[in-house]
């Protein structure tokens, strides 16, 4: 039997920086990943056979991983800042959110919304916002807080608009304008299946998206996910763990055996500490007790294009468009009807989704033979629960992509479908992911994209959130309090919980 200081079950990317970290320190540190590839959902693939395109198949920008990560791995990896931070078509105009043009913004908010009112609600929404990424984001690579503590921290305002009540109080009081108000509650439902209007989870995913790494800015990987990963492989192994795929683990015991399968048989290794970078359920199926699978609601989409579609809105480039998020039908009463919809067993009529074009702002993601001919596009629709997908799940993805191209066709000039790049058998280069397919090819019990439902940045119990009740078993992945995302947090905090010890 190997003996190890650390095994990692699971090389996504949270299991590579504990693992980094920790061999960087001087441990003995095994990694085992049961697919022939780490990085989990932060990959790169060439989606469509004889398309030269690495897209970013699942995850697909950055925002909460912090410089510190980075800086202390010597990460080989450049993120790029998008100029264009949202576009939201409306009629035959649109909502522009310039980040280097203030007035063009300001005169897009006074177009679409008829006066300055919600521009300056904007401005002081997003002026609290920042605040609270500047105080908060540092925390999290420390032990937890109370929250108390962190009521200090942020301030009372904050604390009563952002955590305290529904987000959607907040904004319904904050701004006027329906299509502002649905730009600002995006971010409270991706990847989530909640009413912001009375559901406090929808609250807490509203903080992962804005206090990103301090600044809640959403970046672009040069080299799409994948680079992310690589990188982080890369520290890992120069730092002196050892990875092994084709690995997959079938039995965790609370004294650190762990037990996987591979092509030469059934091993058991043991470590002082096991660092899990599986889901909740997955956890307890290894461990072999009853698991609760959690819900996943969104629909990913990859496609490849031969040119940006038209826009009803002819002062607006399209390559200023789809640099940014690209916000379709995600108003906030459209995303209240969508909801109600999903609540009752139906596939939203016109389902809220939002797009970008990678290749806008890294055109490295595609083939010498494409660049300047093709570009990727990225879909992720919201208010999609697993639940819609069980019965029957490949009608019910024919029927969810069928009413998501409406959605998206119903703001455009042309309808999507007659800019997509045809792969060299004909078939267009559409991708389609839902929360069943992802249970599927991932392994995401539920096709939950954060592993389970995201929790609050703080906590009563003392800790680093990564604790379980067994002592040498914790948390490295996005299940971990602090958690979700493209970040890292999980397994640098599950580091620092074995490291202080």
């Amino acid at each position: 039997m190997g003996t190890y200081d650390v095994i990692v079950a699971g090389g996504g990317h949270n299991g590579l920086v504990a693992a980094a970290y920790l061999a960087g320190a001087g441990r003995r540190v095994l990694v085992l990943e049961r697919y022939d590839h780490v990085g989990g959902l932060a990959i790169s693939a060439r989606a469509f056979p004889g398309v030269d395109v690495r897209l970013s198949r699942y995850s697909y920008l950055v925002s909460l991983l912090p410089t510190q990560i980075v800086r202390d791995l010597g990460l080989d990896l450049e993120l790029r800042r998008r100029r264009y931070a949202s576009y939201t078509p409306k009629g035959d105009t649109g909502l522009l959110v310039d980040n280097e043009d203030a007035g063009r913004t300001a005169a897009s908010f006074a177009n679409v919304t008829g006066g300055a009112a919600d521009h300056q609600a904007w401005q002081d929404f997003y002026s609290l916002t920042e605040r609270v990424a500047r105080a908060l984001a540092p925390t999290l690579l420390e032990p937890l807080r109370t929250p108390a503590e962190i009521e200090r921290l942020v301030g009372a305002e904050a604390w009563r608009d952002l955590f305290a009540r529904p987000i959607g109080e907040t904004v319904g009081e904050r701004f006027r304008d329906d299509t502002v108000r649905g730009v600002v509650l995006t971010d409270a439902l991706i990847g989530t299946f909640a009413d912001p209007a009375t559901d406090l989870l929808a609250n807490r995913c509203f903080l992962y998206h804005v206090i990103g790494d301090g600044t809640g800015e959403w970046n672009v990987p040069v080299g799409g996910m994948g680079a992310v990963s690589g990188a982080l492989e890369a520290a890992a192994r120069q730092a002196g763990a050892e990875i092994r795929t084709g690995a997959e683990i079938v039995g965790i015991s609370p004294a650190g055996e762990v037990t996987f399968v591979a092509d030469d048989g059934e091993h058991t290794v043991n470590g002082g500490h096991v660092l899990v970078n599986l889901p909740p359920a997955v956890l307890d199926r290894v461990l072999g007790r009853p698991a609760t699978v959690p819900e996943g609601a969104q629909l990913k989409v990859n496609m490849v294009l031969t040119r940006l579609p038209r826009l009803k809105d002819t002062s607006v480039d399209p390559r200023a468009a789809f640099s940014g998020t690209f916000h379709i039908n995600e108003g906030r009463d459209q995303l209240a009807r969508a909801h109600a919809q999903a609540a009752r067993g139906e596939i939203p009529e016109l389902p809220p989704a939002e797009v970008y074009c990678h290749s806008l702002t890294d055109s490295s993601i595609l083939g010498p033979d494409l660049r300047g001919r093709a570009e990727t596009m990225t879909l992720f629709g919201l208010h999609l629960p697993a639940r819609l997908f069980r019965k029957n799940p490949d009608k019910s993805r024919k029927i969810a992509l069928a009413a998501t191209f409406a959605s998206i066709n119903s703001v455009l000039a042309e309808p999507i479908e007659d800019c997509l790049l045809q792969a060299p058998d004909g078939t267009p280069c559409v991708e389609v992911k839902t929360p069943v397919d992802l249970e599927k090819d991932a392994g995401l019990p539920g096709g939950h994209i954060f592993h389970t439902d995201l929790s609050w940045p703080y906590a009563e119990e003392s800790g680093w959130g990564v604790e379980t009740e067994h002592e040498r078993i914790l948390i490295c992945g996005a299940s971990a309090r602090r958690g979700g995302g493209v970040s890292g947090i999980g397994g640098h905090n599950a580091a620092m919980a074995v490291l202080k010890r």
